[in-house]
């Protein structure tokens, strides 16, 4: 796989840690407050991506980051941690087969956002792809 062609390996990785999230998240937070488990879920997070930091020796100084890229990585932090709130509720409150699908409605969103605001080119298959995640959705929430 060429570099230019290494997303889709990362993509791949993600929706497989993410399958992992939506089990272990749902056996994790039977019995316990889902504000609380998102939290303890978070400081693992920091503790994994910091050893992976120090491992890779890829530690920068803060203050030589653009400004544009600390407001972009603060907002998509705060999405990150009303995300998974909700998430974690979510799981708490169902089954972890129709909360994760229609978790993935994120897909389609992101299809129409990138759209719309960063001016990615729409496809047919984008469309249909982002269509189907919709259907998909319905089908699993209402049926």
């Amino acid at each position: 796989m060429n570099p230019r062609e290494s997303w889709l390996l990362f993509a791949l990785g993600s929706a497989f840690f993410a399958a992992l999230t939506a089990l272990f998240g749902k056996m994790g937070v039977a019995g316990i407050n889902s504000n609380l488990a998102t939290f303890i879920r978070t400081i693992v997070i920091l503790l994994v991506t910091a050893g992976i930091l120090s491992l890779r020796n890829e530690w920068a100084r803060p203050s030589g980051l653009p400004t544009s890229s600390w407001v972009f990585l603060v907002l998509s932090g705060i999405a990150t941690g009303l995300s998974w709130l909700c998430y974690y509720r979510a799981l708490q409150l169902g089954p972890v087969s129709k909360v994760a699908p229609i978790d993935k409605l994120s897909v389609a969103i992101a299809i129409v956002l990138g759209v719309l605001l960063l001016g990615e080119q729409l496809s047919w298959s984008l469309v249909i792809g982002g269509g189907l995640i919709v259907a998909g959705a319905i089908v699993i929430a209402v049926f």
